[in-house]
């Protein structure tokens, strides 16, 4: 296979990177409403009765929303990996296996690696988490990544700021992540939808696992 050249997001970011753009993680989104986007989730697979056994956090971070979906659904099988080794360290020691009964197996590697690599990886996962993570992704990093994902994850919790997004980061709260990849909503869009269908706000579907016959999802209005 034909080596990528990743990005310098997409390698993780050093200790200095984390205390400078996570100096104020109260104020920041999946990390001081954590518990708000896990309850939500459960709301609304609950509302469709499907059931959630497995999860995937495609980029941990410092592993609060990670954490918050592990207690509420209390998965029978978890995964978690994150690039950055300060991060992946510190989350690493808090233990956040909800029960005995979960599975947790933790990586200190990169999306682009896991998707990537040659190990075998039959199973698939119910719920993904992937928040924060495309910005810093190369085009060509998303394109190799959004099948995989497709492939081996059910259903795909997703955010991502578009540039206006990033822009008003600036101008409102004077945060620039000098990192983070500016790209429009359309473009967005281009490297999702040949792989997942919306269904909610942030959740998606994979086209791999569903279609409008075999889908939970049966509100037709809304997919798309």
């Amino acid at each position: 296979m034909k080596k990528i050249k990743e990005s310098v997001g997409a390698q993780g970011f050093s200790h200095e990177y984390w205390d400078v753009n996570y100096a104020d993680p109260e104020e920041m989104d999946n990390i001081v409403n954590a518990s708000e986007h896990a309850a939500y989730m459960k709301s609304i697979f609950a509302l469709e009765a499907v059931d959630i056994s497995s999860v995937i956090d495609l980029g941990f971070g410092l592993g609060i929303l990670f954490e918050e979906v592990l207690k509420t659904f209390i998965p029978y099988r978890a995964h978690g990996i994150e690039p950055s080794k300060h991060a992946y360290d510190l989350v690493v020691k808090k233990d956040i296996r909800p029960a005995e009964s979960t599975k947790l197996i933790m990586e200190n590697t990169d999306l682009v690696s896991w998707a990537t690599s040659g190990m075998k990886r039959e199973k698939v996962f119910d719920l993904g988490l992937c928040t924060s993570v495309l910005q810093y992704l190369s085009d060509e990093e998303i394109k190799i990544i959004m099948p995989v994902l497709a492939s081996r994850v059910r259903y795909l919790y997703l955010s991502v700021p578009t540039d206006l997004e990033l822009k008003r980061q600036i101008e409102e709260v004077e945060f620039k992540d000098e990192y983070a990849i500016h790209r429009s909503r359309e473009k967005y869009l281009k490297f999702i939808r040949p792989h997942f269908t919306f269904i909610s706000s942030r959740l998606l579907e994979s086209k791999i696992h569903f279609d409008e016959d075999t889908s939970s999802f049966t509100d037709l209005l809304f997919r798309f």
